[in-house]
């Protein structure tokens, strides 16, 4: 380590001090106390280094001799994470504090998931990629079973942690595989090494690696976890999973696919797309908990999402990544609402409670409806440009058949986020869920349903962002 290695780790750097003096400090004081403030200056600070990461200017830089990778892929992975983080943190605290959930540990532990995230995008090693992989994984275990007096919470956080164990096995046993026969760790280095051929036991090292990560990005058929713990966890923990660890995730997957394999893992990575998209759409249908429906719905977007990475051009990571933000920020607004849902005083998440909603709250039931059909892939909303962009993609790669597959998917998968439509305006007189909103939720369900409509304009300017960010992985 050198004195020109610590600037490239600022950012990283800065938020683990802040874990561990927030940490100490916390412990000394008032504990819970604090939480309300802790939240808010944790948000504050993650939007600060988002902004610091998007500022930074010039070519990639390289640490501790290439096991740390800052490019434009990695900035822009980190902006999404660092942004997606606070904007959970900040719309989760009144319910936290309604619902005896305001411990400090909350804000750390998600301080510290983030910093396992952002040394996952910048890994370009094999050892660096489990580090992050895994200080991400140990807080999101705790974080899923954080209402420790709920049955449900703490078998979620259990079946996280048996599970996510097996995942992180299979990728290091692929790992060793992979050093075995390449002789290296370094990204680069087993790049090189394909030159000469494609090993049997580093093909097989790829897969044991490829399976490891398709559990944390929860793409089918390594899915099994993801209901079970979005319904088990407390809602502002399922906002959480369902954003900034999936953007972590799938951009490691990019990293590794491209950066060590070459490319190769094409195959693969188009299976697990179809099967993710096809099980998330077909699934989803027979869900009646709306915590349980996000779950199958992730994994579809997954799917959508391994589409672009499938295509193995600069396009297809550019669609990739663009189809990431656009997904992050639907889920916010999602969650925003379904935060929001209680009954008698007591959180609801039942579906059903949805019906005739919007005569009691129609601007809400408007924005839900925005969103809803943005996660449904209907013009002209954005999140039809999303799903259009990695489909193109896969078209102009020669791809044709995954694209159709894709389109089939999404006319599947838009029939359970009609069917809340239809509940919220159609539905049976009942006595249903009341909608009790901060401000900041209030503001984040209105102001994404907007972007969701307004963003198809320019999509923010985000697009030369994005092409920048998959020109430096594939240059």
């Amino acid at each position: 380590m050198t004195g020109v290695d610590l600037p490239i780790l600022l950012p990283e750097i800065v938020l683990a001090v802040y874990a561990m003096a927030a940490l100490l400090f916390a412990v000394y004081s008032g504990k819970d106390k604090l939480t309300t403030a802790l939240t808010w200056v944790t948000a504050a600070l993650f939007a600060a280094m988002a902004a610091f990461v998007a500022l930074r200017n010039g070519a990639g830089a390289i640490a501790f001799d290439g096991m740390f990778i800052d490019d434009a892929f990695a900035r822009f992975a980190k902006v999404v994470i660092l942004l997606s983080a606070a904007g959970v943190l900040v719309m989760s605290q009144d319910y936290v504090s309604r619902r005896g959930l305001d411990r400090f540990e909350y804000p750390i532990l998600v301080v510290l998931a983030v910093v396992g995230m952002m040394m996952m995008v910048s890994s370009g090693d094999l050892i660096a990629l489990y580090m992050g992989l895994e200080l991400q994984s140990l807080a999101l275990y705790v974080i899923a079973a954080l209402r420790r007096d709920s049955v449900k919470s703490t078998e979620a956080g259990l079946k996280y942690f048996v599970l996510g164990a097996l995942s992180s096995g299979l990728l290091l046993y692929g790992a060793s595989l992979t050093y075995g026969f390449a002789g290296t760790t370094l990204f680069s280095g087993i790049f090189s090494t394909l030159d000469h051929g494609v090993p049997l036991g580093l093909l097989f090292g790829l897969v044991f690696v490829l399976a490891g990560l398709a559990f944390k990005v929860s793409a089918a058929p390594f899915h099994m976890w993801t209901p079970d713990v979005y319904e088990g966890a407390p809602t502002p923990v399922t906002a959480f999973f369902a954003s900034a660890p999936k953007v972590a995730a799938m951009a490691l997957i990019a990293r590794v696919v491209h950066d060590a394999f070459g490319g190769i893992p094409s195959d693969w990575t188009q299976v697990l797309a179809v099967l993710s998209m096809f099980l998330g759409a077909i699934a989803g249908i027979g869900q009646k908990d709306i915590k349980r429906l996000m779950a199958y719905s992730s994994i579809a977007h997954m799917g959508y999402a391994l589409v672009g990475l499938a295509a193995g051009t600069a396009e297809g990571v550019q669609a990739m990544l663009i189809y990431m933000a656009i997904y992050a920020t639907m889920n916010l607004g999602t969650f925003a609402f379904i935060l929001s849902l209680e009954k008698d005083g007591r959180p609801i998440t039942q579906i059903s409670a949805l019906n005739l909603f919007a005569r009691k709250e129609p601007l809400k039931a408007l924005a839900m409806l925005v969103l809803l059909f943005s996660l449904a892939g209907v013009p002209p909303m954005l999140g039809f440009f999303g799903k259009f962009y990695v489909l193109k993609a896969a078209v102009d790669a020669g791809m044709v058949w995954l694209a159709v597959a894709g389109a089939v998917a999404s006319v599947i998968g838009a029939f359970y986020y009609l069917r809340i439509v239809y509940y919220m305006y159609f539905g049976a007189e009942t006595d249903g869920a009341e909608s009790r909103m901060s401000a900041v939720q209030w503001l984040m369900l209105v102001g994404v349903a907007v972007v969701m409509v307004v963003g198809v304009v320019n999509l923010f300017g985000i697009e030369p962002a994005a092409m920048a960010a998959a020109e430096a992985l594939l240059g």
